[in-house]
């Protein structure tokens, strides 16, 4: 992408994350107001698309008043008993030539109109979505571990256009409604102000029915929100699980526990028809009840000789419009309603607190890797539970420092202490003897690499889940990170090498290609600290081997984290950590623990007895 066309796309997607910002009112109450905020952004847009509005709709308003003219210019030429004069004619011939010309102009009033609409909306919609994308990278491996994926989609998704929706009825609905409702009665009360005083009762009634159905319609709504979410939800679980489903032969049982959940969506979304129905048929009812008295109320006026007949025409197109424009507003509630709910929705996102600051934090162009914990502790909130008390270590740059212990030890904390996923609630961690408080954490991450127990890919060629996010690399690089990690090992048997597509979570390779996959990835980034959190674990013997095999080339000359499942694979660390309970209680080399016989030694013995019923399993 040229520099041109990324700034059209930056010009495109506006930057709406502080519109999202809670203030505090005078009662100390918080305030969101998000959609004034919107609003106010978009006043000019607006304001002119209103006045292009009053040009597009002038044909609807203008109508009966050239009829009303014409019925009474020929009703008083016809009972006059002079005939129809020049005069009458001309005035004829001007008020068609007025009345075609507003409505030929209707069509480029239209078009400009809704080209000034469209490009406000399009903005928008891609702000509010850009927002929400920038927000959901800005937070926490925490919340994304406590939030449900399925939740997260359906606000994204089906929220943000409900949002959109909103949007689209205010500038297409509520405000040429409101519009047509004011000039309707202005030309009504410059007409006869007495007959205008029986048009303001539609506003009243239509404002009574609003009211008794605006708490229940809140209700139900939100409950059909809610409802989608724990749907969207449970599909996500499903497809994550279908392995097992299907290995279980558990199809039927995750059939039926779905349509339960489908049958409770369908009842709450008949909930909100049934109330949207009973709603709109009232509006109508009333409407047309009003119609029809307004009907009758200007002939007695006409009969009594108060108006002129064609004014019953005038008057009875002004009431039908009022009452149409009214009929209207009140039936966009339900859109609203849905649209407000979107919005607190959306706004559970962005106003979430657990995120990663980076602003005013130190930029990290380079870091040398070396590694201390001073005394860190670690525990989750809402808990009293130390996961990690009083850890301290030094690692010098280089070093290859192993850590093993039982699930639950404390490992994978220490691990995601260093990414800068957790951060100490006592004492510090140092890299290159700085507070990793004090740094960009997006920054710092582009000098750390992890290799995680469970490989992570996408649907994609292996070149592309090898080189995943990376604006540049040499071909000299990609030849060698597919050397160190073994990839070139498997690529004869692919149909097209490396540019073979893997499926989704590359379900086309087995374990041990995945996982090497996953370890070129890491090596391209040349990173200065290298994480392997039970790289292994999950691998048959051979799929281990050929792993290990990678490990070990890829380990030299960086600092390595490696968290083991299998100990014989860690015999070369420079250290070996034991954790147990959140604490270290043996440091040392292989040969060193092995010769205390102490937790090391016994998690060893145990270990080898595992694999030795491992292998009598396989053999049997």
């Amino acid at each position: 992408m040229d520099n041109n066309a990324k700034k059209q796309k930056a010009d495109f997607i506006p930057d709406y994350d502080h519109l999202f910002t809670e203030t505090q009112g005078k009662n100390g109450k918080k305030k969101r107001n998000f959609f004034g905020k919107l609003l106010k952004i978009n006043a000019k847009p607006i304001a002119l698309s209103t006045f292009v509005y009053i040009f597009q709709a002038a044909p609807l308003w203008l109508t009966p008043l050239v009829t009303a003219y014409i019925i009474n210019l020929v009703t008083n030429a016809v009972n006059s008993g002079a005939g129809v004069t020049a005069d009458v004619w001309r005035k004829l011939i001007i008020s068609a030539v007025i009345l075609a010309v507003f409505i030929i102009q209707n069509v480029p009033s239209t078009v400009w109109r809704f080209m000034i609409i469209s490009k406000m909306l399009r903005r928008t919609s891609a702000g509010i979505k850009s927002a929400v994308v920038r927000k959901l990278q800005s937070l926490s491996i925490t919340y994304h571990k406590d939030m449900q994926t399925g939740r997260i989609q359906s606000k994204f998704l089906k929220d943000t256009d409900s949002v959109d929706s909103l949007n689209h009825t205010l500038v297409h609905s509520l405000i040429p409604n409101v519009i047509g409702v004011i000039i309707a009665t202005v030309i009504s009360i410059c007409k006869n102000g007495w007959v205008s005083l029986f048009f303001l009762l539609v506003i009243p009634c239509n404002v009574m029915v609003s009211c008794a159905f605006r708490k229940r319609m809140r209700k139900v709504h939100r409950e059909f929100r809610l409802k989608t979410e724990k749907m969207s939800t449970r599909l996500s679980t499903m497809l994550d699980m279908m392995q097992v489903t299907k290995a279980h032969g558990l199809e039927e049982t995750e059939i039926e526990n779905f349509n339960k959940s489908i049958t409770q969506l369908a009842d709450s979304g008949m909930a909100v028809d049934k109330n949207s129905a009973r709603f709109g048929s009232s509006s109508w009812v009333v409407n047309h009840f009003l119609s029809a008295v307004c009907l009758v109320f200007c002939s007695v006026l006409a009969l009594l000789k108060y108006i002129p007949v064609g004014d019953i025409v005038l008057y009875q197109s002004m009431f039908t419009q009022i009452s149409g424009y009214v009929s209207s507003l009140v039936n966009v509630y339900p859109t609203i309603t849905s649209g407000m709910e979107a919005l607190n929705s959306v706004s559970e996102i962005m106003n979430e607190t657990d995120v990663e600051i980076t602003i005013g934090k130190q930029k990290v162009p380079e870091i040398g890797g070396n590694v201390e914990f001073k005394n860190a502790s670690y525990k989750y909130p809402n808990t009293d539970q130390f996961v990690v008390k009083d850890f301290s270590l030094k690692v010098n740059a280089g070093e290859c420092i192993a850590v093993v212990g039982a699930s639950g030890s404390g490992k994978s904390t220490l691990m995601n202490m260093i990414i800068g996923f957790l951060k100490p609630v006592k004492g510090d961690l140092l890299i290159d003897g700085k507070s990793i408080n004090e740094f960009n954490l997006s920054e710092y991450r582009h000098h750390i690499s992890v290799v995680p127990q469970n490989s992570i890919l996408f649907s994609g060629t292996i070149k592309e889940n090898i080189t995943y996010g990376l604006s540049s690399y040499s071909e000299e690089d990609l030849q060698r990170v597919m050397e160190m990690a073994n990839v070139k090992e498997f690529l004869d048997d692919l149909p097209n090498g490396i540019d073979t597509n893997i499926g989704e979570h590359g379900d086309k390779l087995s374990g041990g290609q995945r996982q090497r996959i996953t370890i070129a990835r890491a090596l391209i980034r040349n990173p200065k600290i290298l994480i392997l959190d039970e790289a292994t674990s999950a691998l048959d013997n051979i799929s281990e081997y050929h792993v290990q095999q990678a490990i070990a080339k890829s380990i030299r000359g960086r600092t390595t984290f490696i968290v083991a499942h299998r100990l014989s694979t860690i015999r070369d660390a420079d250290r070996i950590i034991v954790m147990e309970n959140g604490v270290a209680v043996e440091i040392g080399t292989f040969e060193q623990l092995m010769e205390k016989k102490g937790k090391f030694y016994e998690l060893k013995c145990l270990n080898d007895i595992n694999a030795k019923q491992a292998e009598k399993g396989l053999g049997e």
